[in-house]
């Protein structure tokens, strides 16, 4: 598959706005502990520190403290405000199902944590900057560290601020879709590479299918063990453990589907292993309560059709967007039509048949990325022609039969909703000039 330039975020977290924040506000805590003692020990005497290190007596230094406190709580509920804005504003025209990319960005993230290990670092010097009588104590060391942790945190709202005005374009958000797509792609198609498919030839296709019909109708049946998506499925894991117990693996949903707790997740055959390979599928085929792009590429050309649907409705009347929209879904759709196909099965050490998961039909990922945008578009000639035009772009790249059979379902499906509308001359001439030209490529005229 040819490389193409990646324009992901290279700082993916996990989706949630807690723990770095957490893990860093600790690390203050912990700072603070230790610059403290050191401070004590040379208020003792038993060490001295530079003489730069002095900040002054403790009037100035709560004065200092009291300054950067100020400054750094008002900027860190600005922050929050700002978070909370971008995620509104992303829901309403991106979709609800695009928020994940921005909780999960690391720089948010960072930023949140060092203003509040900030905030955590400051107030704890403020406490214990006394004077009491004769007596004072001045923490110099711990002081410094707060204010390079503060110089620290203005340093990243800058890089903060330019990350929001970026992610907040739609052109930015599709292109990071794009590259995760891209990757998914590329793992897909190494998983497929890694593994000797018996269904390379006629003798192995007769036999992988005689091998579905008997865990259908002889395998012990494994359940579900919650509601949920289907994220993720360790097939490494799955083979092994199958390979220990000399057995195989039907299951019956693969990553993206729904499975309801109870319902049957697979079969195994022969059924006297079921036992003890239910909890090894348990463990293995990881179940969630939301869709993940690792292993389920429909998630990602789901993600763009989103995009593009909320572009082309009337509360955004976007249309730019929904084009650019196409095209990626077009291109994507390129790169996967190239990609060595996977029939689903597994082997095992031993060469036989391990594990067997419903394969990812190529006309069923057309369908999905087109369908629903060209019936969004009806009244939208300029998103009718695009599609056309991208049909035609496709056809000559693409080899795979089913691909090209689906692709020419949508093209006759685009002409008989928009031939059929009064349009004038010109637009009809440019239609019809693009409806020719795709079943031209598509070999269909």
């Amino acid at each position: 598959m040819p490389s193409r330039e990646r324009h992901g975020d290279p700082l993916h977290l996990r989706a949630d706005l807690w723990r770095v924040p957490l893990a860093l506000s600790l690390a203050a805590v912990l700072l603070f502990v230790i610059t403290v003692a050191i401070d004590r020990a040379a208020a003792r005497g038993s060490l001295s520190l530079p003489g730069w290190l002095s900040i002054g007596g403790p009037e100035d230094a709560r004065v200092i403290l009291s300054a950067m406190l100020g400054a750094v709580s008002t900027v860190l509920a600005l922050i929050f405000s700002v978070a909370l804005l971008v995620l509104s504003m992303a829901a309403s025209q991106l979709g609800p199902r695009m928020l994940y990319r921005f909780v999960r960005d690391g720089i948010t993230q960072v930023t949140i944590g060092l203003f509040l290990a900030s905030f955590v670092h400051t107030l704890l010097a403020l406490v214990v900057t006394r004077q009491q009588g004769g007596r004072e104590f001045v923490p110099q060391l711990t002081l410094c560290c707060s204010v390079v942790l503060v110089l620290l945190s203005f340093g990243f709202l800058v890089v903060y601020s330019h990350r929001v005005a970026m992610s907040i374009q739609t052109q930015n958000v599709v292109a990071r879709i794009v590259s995760d797509l891209d990757t998914a792609i590329a793992e897909w198609t190494a998983e497929g590479a890694a593994h000797a498919e018996p269904s390379r030839s006629p003798a192995g296709a007769a036999e992988l299918e005689a091998l579905l019909s008997r865990c259908a109708a002889e395998g012990a049946a494994v359940r579900a063990r919650r509601t949920g998506f289907i994220q993720e499925i360790d097939h490494v894991s799955v083979v092994a453990a199958a390979e220990r117990e000399q057995a195989a693996v039907r299951l019956l949903y693969r990553p993206g589907q729904f499975v309801m707790e109870g319902a049957i997740l697979g079969y195994v055959i022969p059924p006297d292993r079921a036992a003890a390979l239910a909890p090894q599928l348990g463990r293995h085929v990881r179940i969630g309560k939301h869709r993940t792009l690792s292993q389920d590429l429909e998630f990602g050309v789901a993600q763009l059709v989103e995009i593009a649907l909320r572009a082309l409705s009337p509360a955004v009347n976007d249309t730019f967007t929904g084009l650019t929209c196409i095209d990626w879904l077009g291109d994507e759709l390129r790169v996967f039509a190239r990609a060595k196909e996977h029939s689903g099965a597994w082997l095992g050490p031993s060469g036989a048949v391990r594990l067997m998961r419903p394969r990812l039909e190529a006309a069923g990922l057309v369908k999905g990325a087109f369908e629903q945008i060209r019936q969004a578009a009806r009244g939208n000639l300029a998103v009718s022609i695009r599609l056309l035009q991208t049909f035609g772009r496709l056809a000559p790249q693409i080899e795979h039969l089913g691909v090209r059979a689906a692709l020419g379902q949508q093209m006759e499906a685009v002409w008989e909703a928009t031939s059929a509308e009064t349009l004038v001359t010109s637009d009809r001439a440019d239609l019809e000039a693009a409806y020719r030209a795709a079943r031209g490529a598509l070999g269909t005229g």
